[in-house]
């Protein structure tokens, strides 16, 4: 079956995983994906310069076939540089193109992107406007809520309109604001106060918009809870720390009628698609840090995980290392 036919016509994006840096590589991707064969699927951040400039592309634009649906996400300001990189996204094969409003972190507030658009919505809506125009795959946007004390509803509301208005539908919004000066980007993750409320009044006044809503979900019941008032939820540290919670996915939220896989089932692919990636020159510590939150909460998860993080660097060691860890775990 092609991933076509297993994905859901209805709502596709009902359920995302969040672009995280140093954690959304193709590997772990490529493992959620055996976990899950409906949730869309984000890649980290990438920078236009590090596409445009760098010495390899395919190491920030490669990824497995098996990935689909597929989302790259860009970090940039400067319209030529977002065409040219959409373009060769769209060349990859990834399904859409996604711009980066809302990290916080110093690099990103250097290089005048991310969370610091908010404060000109004209390049922002500038900026998809050249993006759509380029290409044929959609282009969306992930954003806060607002920056420092900018943050009244009103001004969220006028940056999605002005956005809207160059033809974007998707829309995910992290339910908190940002502070670009006195927090750090992992406070900015959970000292600012979650706004619902927004995300759920942004659905409001624009029905016809597709309204992704992300920040502090944890459960398939938060997901649910948020499914009643927006079109789709996005999941982010949860779906990294708590893997497996991912296989209820696909029949809770688009009505598979396949069963979830087992975590066994899931380490016996993944241990093969280890071997693959080894003999391509990848460590194995790379790709078996990935796997740690598979196996929470356990019994024997303590031993899976020093079992792999004691070995996995050591030479000699390869994907049976992986099942031998798994062994050490009663809920397979």
């Amino acid at each position: 079956m092609n991933q076509s036919q297993i994905i859901s016509e209805l709502n596709p994006r009902r359920v995302s995983l969040a672009p995280m840096l140093e954690w959304t590589d193709r590997h772990f991707r490529y493992l959620l994906r055996l976990v899950s064969k409906n949730i869309w699927l984000y890649s980290e951040m990438v920078t236009t310069g590090a596409i445009l400039h760098g010495n390899n592309r395919d190491r920030f634009l490669g990824y497995s076939a098996q990935e689909h649906p597929l989302t790259l996400q860009l970090g940039g300001s400067v319209p030529d540089e977002l065409v040219k990189c959409c373009i060769l996204a769209q060349d990859f094969g990834y399904d859409e193109v996604n711009l980066n409003v809302g990290c916080p972190s110093d690099r990103v507030q250097s290089g005048r992107f991310g969370a610091c658009l908010m404060a000109t919505p004209e390049l922002v809506a500038e900026c998809i406007a050249a993006m759509i125009d380029s290409v044929d795959i959609p282009v969306s946007i992930k954003t806060r809520i607002g920056i420092d004390r900018e943050d009244h509803y009103e001004q969220l509301q006028s940056l999605v309109e002005m956005v809207s208005s160059t033809g974007c539908q998707y829309f995910t919004i992290h339910a908190r604001k940002a502070w670009l000066d006195g927090l750090s980007p992992k406070e900015n993750r959970d000292v600012p106060p979650l706004r619902y409320d927004f995300v759920y009044q942004l659905k409001q006044d624009f029905p016809d918009l597709h309204i992704s809503i992300n920040g502090g979900i944890k459960t398939l019941s938060d997901m649910q809870t948020h499914l009643n008032h927006v079109d789709g939820v996005m999941i982010g540290r949860e779906a990294y720390h708590n893997t497996y919670l991912m296989a209820q996915v696909d029949e809770l939220f688009y009505h598979s009628e396949f069963p979830p896989p087992g975590r066994k089932e899931v380490i016996h692919a993944y241990a093969e698609y280890i071997e693959q990636e080894m003999l391509k020159g990848v460590p194995l510590m790379q790709l078996t840090r990935h796997v740690l939150g598979l196996m929470h909460s356990c019994p024997g998860s303590r031993g899976f995980r020093r079992l792999l993080s004691e070995n996995a660097y050591k030479k000699g060691f390869g994907a049976e290392l992986l099942i031998r860890a798994a062994n050490e775990v009663d809920c397979l």
